[in-house]
């Protein structure tokens, strides 16, 4: 499971961010700590991913020829996110119906023509589009702050806040858990920006837990 968040923010939906963990496990081992979960596609998209490490590279050696066909043709013109996000929706379901499914839920954000986009794709194939997204276990803990607290118009230090907070409900709640995100930023006119590795503040100081079975009767 993934602890991926993702929020679109200014007043004109020309900027979307998204907040990533950098941890790779191995079953229950956390085996690689420096893990970079969202990559850029090309000049004004972005995806991050949860899931299989191994399937993820394999969709993006797709891209990568998408990218590459973009090149030949010497157009000048590149994939959109809403074209990458349609196109990855198609390959999710194709193997989903050949019963070898990619084990990985995507995200797609970026923006092209003045229209930022933000989308989901599951590994069966369903996905869908809205203003703030979730993967894994954020969608139990970071989207119902989303819900609560974004809007369209908000700045980009209100999202960051927003986001910090979401990953924070996070790390607090899951002993599988890393303290250590990214930042991914596209902004119109702007090649995507990857940042370099980041704690979120967090404080276990918390009464209840100290003695977490006084108020559980019966428990240990």
């Amino acid at each position: 499971m993934s602890r991926e968040s993702f929020n679109r923010n200014s007043s004109r939906l020309e900027n979307v961010s998204s907040r990533v963990r950098t941890l790779g496990s191995y079953g229950s081992t956390k085996r690689y700590k420096n893990l970079q979960r969202v990559r850029a596609v090309n000049g004004t998209t972005v995806i991050g991913f949860t899931g299989e490490l191994s399937d993820f590279d394999y969709i993006m050696t797709l891209l990568e020829e998408l990218n590459t066909a973009d090149f030949c043709e010497d157009d000048g013109k590149e994939l959109s996110p809403r074209e990458i996000y349609a196109y990855l929706t198609r390959v999710m379901y194709n193997r989903r119906n050949k019963f070898d499914p990619l084990w990985n839920s995507l995200v797609v954000a970026g923006t092209k023509n003045g229209e930022s986009f933000l989308g989901t794709v599951g590994m069966i194939g369903q996905h869908y589009a809205d203003s703030h997204v979730a993967a894994g276990f954020g969608n139990h803990m970071a989207r119902p702050l989303f819900r609560e607290k974004h809007t369209d118009d908000m700045s980009e230090a209100e999202a960051r806040v927003l986001m910090e907070d979401a990953l924070r409900a996070c790390v607090m709640r899951d002993k599988s858990m890393m303290n250590k995100f990214q930042i991914a930023k596209v902004e119109k006119g702007k090649a995507p920006e990857i940042s370099e590795p980041f704690a979120v503040a967090t404080s276990w100081d918390y009464e209840k837990y100290r003695n977490p079975s006084q108020f559980a009767p019966g428990t240990w």
